[in-house]
């Protein structure tokens, strides 16, 4: 079974830093949790990899309109369920048989297995914020399970 290397972002509020850029270079896909901020962020993440996006509460305009709030796909075999904020989740992760949330909004990263769940947010990787850090995350499958690491960028 191949592995899968997926590049998780969020909170760039319109700076994709040349870290972040960099830290991505490998994904096969790229999964953004909102604030995105401008859509040049997207733009220039689509250079690397393909992109699957959710609208942040900050992300407004005709350019985030078509931006969906929440999305499930399938990544290396797993479903993948992601949202901005953690706190509006209105799912059951286990009736629908999701094995990563993925969320971002509290600019703190997060990995963290809940109930055979993983739960990733990347933290920000756009302007700091207090004296939080400035991350993202690799989500690698393999062998059809996930793992997550959150990486530093500056």
């Amino acid at each position: 079974m191949k592995d899968h290397l997926i590049g998780v972002i969020s909170d760039t509020h319109g700076l994709l830093r040349p870290e972040a850029a960099g830290a991505l270079r490998r994904s096969e896909m790229i999964l953004h949790a909102g604030d995105i901020g401008r859509p040049e962020v997207l733009e220039q993440l689509e250079r690397t990899a393909p992109v699957r996006a959710v609208r942040g509460n900050n992300d407004r305009g005709d350019w985030a309109a078509g931006i969906p709030e929440t999305l499930t796909i399938t990544a290396g075999g797993l479903k993948i369920y992601m949202l901005h904020d953690l706190k509006t989740i209105d799912v059951d992760p286990k009736a629908m048989a999701v094995d990563v949330i993925i969320a971002g909004h509290s600019h703190k990263p997060l990995v963290e297995d809940r109930d055979g769940v993983l739960y990733l947010n990347p933290g920000s990787a756009g302007p700091r914020r207090f004296k939080l850090p400035v991350t993202l995350a690799h989500l690698l499958i393999r062998s059809g399970k996930p793992e997550a690491k959150i990486v530093e960028l500056i």
